[in-house]
């Protein structure tokens, strides 16, 4: 996918995310308060924590859609994993916020003998139709997220199925007040609460693995050996290093050829490689190939390949 048409997908779907938590914020906000549900002012209150956040991460993809330049050679992709880091940072402050308050309601309900009463049967649709749209963007986002390889937009996805989660107890917890048992919508709270954490770290291990350079997975060395062993020329590959870079990869091969070559029988050899790399690997940034000769030296042998 052309890195401005990614960039372009990527901004859209955070956008959209945005646009449609300010209406869930101030829809669930006022009738959580007309109609008299804490449950859904709670969840409204996490909307809007959404929009907060939802607008940092827009600046943060707008950075990463910058072209690299002298003092970041590979672009600003790693912007989108800081995005993810913030997103993280914020689901795992709103799981806290949240079983906190539901241990906090329990505690009203059952030991102050607080009276919640009953919420509206408005505040129920509202808290339903909260979780379809919620389905519908989860599955946009993610989609998008997995088609451009973007942490940001990835996170963004998972904290729409969180507030399924959040939106699916608050309508729980509305039916059950409306029945006269109170006590159901702060339990839902608190078992949501660590689903969302749960999700909070994963989304954190997640991002911090690529701003921490590690390394993209065994599955990738594997599919470069497959490409490259096959070359003309190439005796054996000796070291594979690769490095991501936001969703892009920079990729450095060793590989072992025959010592009596010449140099440009050599490049013509590493060209070969790049090529293939290139075209067949998706979101290649950067091949960077090396070339040693193939001979039997010894252990103290610097810059040739051992025979086995």
């Amino acid at each position: 996918m052309p890195h401005k048409l990614r960039n372009r997908k990527s901004i859209l779907v955070v956008y959209i995310g945005v646009a449609a938590n300010f209406f869930l914020a101030a829809l669930k906000t006022t009738i959580g308060i007309v109609g008299q549900s804490p449950a859904l002012l709670a969840d409204g209150i996490n909307s809007t924590s959404d929009v907060a956040y939802g607008m940092v991460v827009s600046v943060f993809m707008r950075l990463s859609g910058k072209p690299p330049d002298e003092d970041h050679p590979y672009g600003h992709s790693q912007m989108e994993s800081i995005a993810a880091v913030v997103v993280g940072a914020f689901v795992i402050t709103t799981a806290i916020a949240i079983f906190w308050d539901s241990v906090n309601d329990v505690y009203q309900i059952f030991v102050e003998k607080t009276d919640f009463g009953g919420a509206s049967l408005v505040a129920q649709w509202v808290a339903l139709f909260t979780v379809a749209l919620k389905i519908l963007l989860t599955i946009w986002t993610l989609n998008i997220g997995r088609r451009t390889r973007n942490t940001a937009v990835l996170a963004l996805g998972y904290d729409h199925r969180n507030d399924i989660f959040a939106a699916s107890a608050a309508s729980i917890g509305i039916f059950f007040g409306r029945m006269g048992h109170p006590w159901v919508d702060p339990l839902a709270g608190a078992v949501v609460s660590l689903i969302i954490l749960h999700t909070g770290i994963e989304i954190l291990r997640e991002s911090t693995a690529d701003l921490m350079d590690t390394l993209p997975g065994k599955n990738l060395g594997e599919q470069i050996s497959a490409l490259v062993t096959p070359v003309p020329g190439v005796g054996k590959i000796d070291e594979i290093h690769a490095h991501r870079f936001g969703p892009y990869l920079v990729v450095n091969v060793t590989v072992c050829v025959d010592g009596r070559l010449t140099v440009t029988e050599g490049d013509q050899i590493a060209t070969r490689i790049e090529n293939i790399l290139m075209d067949r690997i998706e979101f290649m940034r950067k091949v960077h190939v090396h070339y040693h000769p193939l001979g039997s030296g010894g252990p103290d042998s610097r810059g040739i390949c051992r025979t086995p």
